[in-house]
């Protein structure tokens, strides 16, 4: 599976950079998958740390992964 990064572009054309926003419901996506896949705690901890990265610049997407952190945790096997 080829990812975006792995094809180039087009000669002498850029790609702009994703919105923050749209990198976030990825991230949101990937750590969820992450946990579905049995990852629960590497899921977490990454929710976790993108949490505390964005609580102060972006309160209502650190919420997001507050709340998928949250609903993760009871899964945890610790």
């Amino acid at each position: 599976m080829k990812l975006a990064q792995d094809i180039p572009p087009a000669e002498g054309r850029t790609y702009p950079p994703l919105p923050a926003a749209r990198l976030a419901e990825i991230l949101h996506a990937s750590l969820t998958a992450l946990a579905a896949a049995g990852e629960v705690e590497a899921a977490c901890r990454l929710a976790g740390q993108a949490c505390v990265a964005l609580r102060g610049v972006d309160p209502t997407t650190a919420r997001r992964f507050d709340v998928l952190l949250h609903r993760l945790t009871p899964k945890l096997t610790w």
